[in-house]
């Protein structure tokens, strides 16, 4: 991430996809705070992003949109409860990012399969990477 402000984004937009089911779980609240503090966003900022959305910024690196995806997708499995509007918006925001379908939908696979829905890194790019060839 280069800016604060694409940080401030991309932990807007993972609050939007947090709430999508009309639910924040404790689990997902969790899971964005520590999201947060990784990014060095101070709470008060935090918790101000519940109240409005700014404008998604594009991520220009292809890496750090697998990682986006990668957190998006671990938010989505961290309450239990796999929602048919998660998959819809996960999906919808991978390709708004340019990201492969193929490959998004193996690395969902790769995680329903997993016994605590993580996949190894070098799993997850490899999935993107495969498709390039």
């Amino acid at each position: 991430m280069n800016s604060y402000e694409d940080k401030i984004s991309l932990l807007s937009e993972m609050i939007g996809f947090a709430v999508i089911d009309g639910v924040l779980h404790d689990r997902e609240y969790d899971f964005l705070l520590m999201v947060s503090q990784e990014l060095q966003i101070d709470k008060e900022t935090f918790l101000e992003l519940f109240k409005k959305r700014d404008e998604v910024k594009v991520i220009k690196d292809e890496f750090h949109r697998i990682l986006h995806f990668y957190r998006l997708a671990l938010l989505m499995h961290c309450d239990g409860v796999l929602h048919a509007h998660e998959r819809v918006a996960i999906n919808e925001i991978g390709i708004n990012m340019g990201l492969n379908p193929n490959a998004m939908k193996r690395v969902l696979g790769l995680m329903e399969q997993s016994p605590d829905q993580m996949v190894d890194a070098e799993v997850l790019l490899g999935a993107f990477q495969e498709q390039l060839n």
